[in-house]
C-alpha cells in the first residue's frame, strides 16, 4: 500500500507513509508494527529519549508516529517476539532482494532511479501478480471487498476542530509563550497570534520537502490561532 525509499529513517518519513495510505485507501482499524522507537516508546530500552529521565514506563508516552494514530482513531498493535515480526517481514523478502538485484544488474546508484524500479515493482505486485497464499491478484482482491462491503478500511473523514489533512498528519511540538507573545525553536523566534502570555501553545508541523518550507500551525486550548511558514533548515530541532 505504500513503498518508497528515502537515504534515512525518520519519524516524518514515516507520517508521510501513514499519509500515503489513509488519503489512497482509507483508515484501517489498527496498524500492525515493530517496537523501532518511532513507532513505540519502551522503557529502559530507549535511554536517549528526553522522556527517560521522569522515569515513563512503556507506553507511557506517545511518540509523534503514535499520536497521529490517535488522532485518527487507528489502534497500534505491536509485534512482541521476533516470530511476530517475521510476519510483517517474510512477505517483503523476496521484493526486497528482487528489487536490490535488479538496481545491480541495471547500474543503479541513485535514490530517485531505485524509485523507479521499486515502483514498477510495487504496481506489478498489485496489479499482475497472483499471490501465493490467496490464490488472487491482491488490488482485483480488495476491490472486490470494497463492493461487498467487507473491506475494514474506512473513509478519512476530517473532524472538528482540523480544518486540513495537515492538521492530523504532521509533527507536533509544545511550547510556552513568552511576555512578547513568541516562541522560540532552537533560537528561531516565532510569533505566535491569539495566545495569551505565559500559556502553552501546540505547534503543529507539515514540512513540504520538496519547497524546503514548513508550514507551521499554532493551537491553543483546541482552537487554530494562526499559521506560519518557515525554512525548514531553520528547524534543527524537529527530526524529520
Amino acid at each position: 500500500m505504500y513503498a518508497d525509499f528515502w537515504s534515512r529513517e525518520t519519524t516524518w518519513y514515516h507520517i508521510l507513509a501513514l499519509s500515503g495510505v489513509f488519503l489512497t485507501y482509507g483508515l484501517p482499524f489498527a496498524y500492525y508494527a515493530d517496537q523501532h522507537s518511532i513507532f513505540r516508546y519502551v522503557k529502559n530500552r530507549d535511554k536517549q529519549s528526553p522522556w527517560n529521565q521522569y522515569t515513563k514506563f512503556t507506553d507511557d508516552v506517545d511518540p509523534q508516529w503514535r499520536q497521529v494514530l490517535k488522532d485518527c482513531e487507528v489502534k497500534p498493535i505491536y509485534a512482541l517476539s521476533p516470530q511476530a515480526k517475521g510476519k510483517i517481514e517474510r512477505p517483503y523478502q523476496w521484493l526486497q532482494d528482487h528489487i536490490v538485484r535488479t538496481c545491480v544488474r541495471q547500474g543503479v546508484t541513485t535514490i530517485t532511479e531505485a524509485r523507479k524500479i521499486l515502483q514498477y515493482e510495487v504496481k506489478q505486485y498489485n496489479y499482475k501478480r497472483v499471490h501465493s497464499t490467496t490464490g488472487e491478484i491482491p488490488m482485483i482482491r480488495f476491490q472486490r471487498a470494497i463492493k461487498e462491503q467487507k473491506s475494514l478500511f474506512r473513509d478519512f473523514v476530517l473532524k472538528s476542530p482540523f480544518q486540513s489533512v495537515k492538521d492530523i498528519l504532521c509533527l507536533r511540538i509544545e511550547r510556552q509563550v513568552n511576555a512578547y507573545r513568541k516562541i522560540s525553536l532552537s533560537g528561531l523566534e516565532i510569533n505566535v497570534p491569539g495566545v495569551p502570555p505565559r500559556e502553552k501553545v501546540e505547534l503543529r508541523l507539515h514540512p513540504d520537502i520538496k519547497t524546503g518550507v514548513t508550514e507551521v500551525k499554532f493551537w491553543f486550548k483546541g482552537h487554530l490561532t494562526g499559521t506560519q511558514r518557515v525554512k525548514t533548515k531553520d528547524l534543527p530541532i524537529v527530526q524529520f
